[in-house]
């Protein structure tokens, strides 16, 4: 057994998801020297982070945090577009298993008693085969060990990408676009609600306003990464 896989494993190099080096036996998605550089924000561990801050003034939420720090040319970048558009869905479940772990030992974090993830129109699941924040949230769900709903919101508009707009042009693009489902199943809880990367947060906010409707939730956010606005 242990023959064959090394010659599945000379046919099929398994390399990592960042830098593209061959991974040792021991090693599994991203290299141990990438997975220890990654650029955590720890944010977690701050009630008033910049991305709390970033949603005062506008809906009322728990707490808010990004794992990573997502920057042009940088290993976050690669594994995000690897997650996006490449496939790689266990990059996505990878980093939310790490990312679990460190939730779940935050105050912040650990009332946390269901994770939703921000979904996907139809016609863009089906193009693309999953959807990358709940792939994310499947990770966060097992080390958290926190039930997922993937199917609490649903967008009913497809909207236009969010990467050239403005910041207004990002909140009126998706403005009212989500919609709930069994909403009763939420009263009284406190949710996580799940991104793959945050900028200027209006696609969270839509989100959180149609969450905010349920009686007696809590919502948090919790993202892959951070990019600059």
């Amino acid at each position: 057994m242990i023959l064959i896989q090394d010659f599945i494993s000379l046919l099929f190099p398994r390399i990592c998801a960042a830098c593209g080096n061959p991974l040792l036996k021991t090693e599994d998605i991203i290299c141990l020297s990438c997975e220890f550089h990654l650029p955590r924000t720890n944010f977690h561990l701050s009630l008033a982070n910049p991305i709390s801050q970033m949603f005062w003034g506008r809906v009322n939420i728990e707490s808010a945090s990004a794992f990573l720090y997502f920057n042009k040319g940088n290993n976050v970048q690669k594994l995000i577009h690897k997650l996006k558009y490449k496939g790689r869905k266990d990059v996505g479940t990878y980093l939310g298993r790490i990312y679990g772990q460190q939730l779940k030992s935050s105050l912040l974090f650990q009332s946390v008693q269901m994770i939703i993830p921000v979904p996907l129109h139809t016609r863009k699941l089906k193009q693309r085969g999953y959807n990358q924040s709940e792939q994310f949230a499947i990770g966060l769900s097992e080390t958290m060990q926190v039930p997922l709903d993937p199917i609490a919101l649903s967008r009913n508009i497809d909207t236009e990408s969010q990467t050239k707009k403005s910041r207004f042009r990002r909140w009126q693009n998706v403005s009212e676009v989500f919609e709930l489902r069994n909403p009763e199943s939420l009263e009284i809880k406190h949710v996580l609600l799940v991104d793959d990367v945050i900028t200027t947060g209006a696609t969270l906010e839509s989100c959180i306003r149609s969450l905010s409707t349920v009686s007696g939730i809590r919502i948090s956010v919790a993202t892959i990464a951070v990019a600059p606005a």
